[in-house]
């Protein structure tokens, strides 16, 4: 059965983005060191062996093997819509309340202004496969909805201070999360939860 699973690299301390986030900077000032660990040409100072191998290879084959994606229009647009194929064209459906912009029209993009039609759909258009949840507010509001089903948290040694929080302005409701993998990669732990409940 098809879950929505978030993938998301994180600071130690919370971020996702460093300050400064923008078209063209969309990881914001600093942002990209939390990217570094699948990224076989990260910078020099902050490797150890190629870090596109072993179980962060692993990881991220898992996360391209996903047959949807939801996203957040501000993560969309500030990844360029990734050119209208985020992997292998696959669906996307962007979280918004208005309409595209004309220059991030694709055939394989829909928009919607509700998380849980927005999962709806992407899990109807997956094939069995889980679907890709990108974005802190997205995965925010799925959370919110119930509509998310598991946390996939690269935890990266770095704090970054200020930028995007993962988990800003949630609402009050308690969370409980299961554990379902905790292994280290170089550079990264991996941890995979799962969404048990609101108490």
């Amino acid at each position: 059965m098809s879950k929505t699973v978030l993938y998301m690299s994180m600071s130690v301390d919370g971020f996702i983005a460093g300050p400064n986030a923008a078209p063209g900077n969309g990881l914001g000032d600093g942002g990209q060191r939390l990217h570094e660990w699948f990224l076989p040409d990260g910078d020099a100072e902050h490797r150890a062996g190629d870090r596109s191998a072993g179980v962060n290879r692993e990881i991220m084959d898992e996360a391209m093997a996903t047959g949807a994606v939801v996203v957040g229009r501000r993560t969309f647009e500030l990844a360029g819509g990734w050119g209208g194929d985020h992997h292998d064209g696959v669906p996307i459906f962007v979280l918004s309340r208005r309409p595209p912009d004309p220059g991030l029209r694709w055939p394989g993009v829909t928009y919607t202004g509700d998380v849980t039609a927005a999962v709806s759909l992407a899990k109807d258009a997956a094939g069995g496969k889980d679907v890709l949840v990108h974005g802190a507010r997205t995965a925010r509001s799925a959370l919110a909805a119930g509509v998310l089903d598991e946390l996939q948290i690269h935890l990266v040694p770095v704090l970054l201070g200020q930028g995007e929080p993962l988990f800003a302005d949630m609402p009050p409701d308690h969370l409980e999360l299961e554990l379902l993998r905790a292994v280290d990669g170089p550079g990264v732990a991996h941890l995979r939860y799962r969404v048990r409940a609101a108490g």
